[in-house]
């Protein structure tokens, strides 16, 4: 297996049934324990973070897809990238976590609002373009829900 398969399935996650979920899941677990080992204190770190996750993925997506074929469900690192993107700016307490990884899976799966046209862009752009647009709504949810959090509690 080549450095660009690894990449894009996030050490192999993508090979496993669920493998989106899975990726999603172990997205928020390392952010937990990065946050516990002061790595996210810098509020630059994490959307630096997810830009380069991004532009990693849109390379890894082009380089597989003459493989695996157009957005591959081995290609993970998509849902990475979105997770983290649902998480930008959010404490990241586990509550938060829970909700945000199932905001993201759901707009991940269900695609509303044009997420589903990003998925048309070519190649490595078109499979990260998805998650990225569906962890923007997901973080824009977020963020509501937090606003009326601490407004209302």
């Amino acid at each position: 297996m080549n450095l660009n398969k690894i990449i894009a399935s996030w050490l192999g996650v993508g090979h496993i049934k669920g493998g989106g979920t899975v990726a999603a899941i172990i997205t928020c677990l390392l952010l937990m324990w990065a946050q516990s080992a002061h790595w996210l204190e810098q509020l630059w770190v994490l959307p630096v973070a997810s830009l380069i996750i991004t532009l990693i993925g849109v390379y890894t997506g082009n380089e597989v897809e003459a493989d695996w074929g157009k957005d591959s469900s081995r290609v993970v690192i998509d849902e990475v990238a979105g997770q983290m993107i649902t998480l930008l700016f959010v404490p990241l307490t586990n509550m938060n976590l829970l909700i945000g990884l199932i905001l993201f899976r759901f707009f991940d799966i269900a695609k509303p609002l044009g997420i589903r046209k990003m998925e048309k862009l070519p190649a490595g752009t078109g499979v990260m373009m998805d998650d990225v647009l569906a962890g923007v709504y997901a973080n824009i949810v977020m963020q509501v829900i937090l606003l009326y959090i601490n407004r209302f509690a």
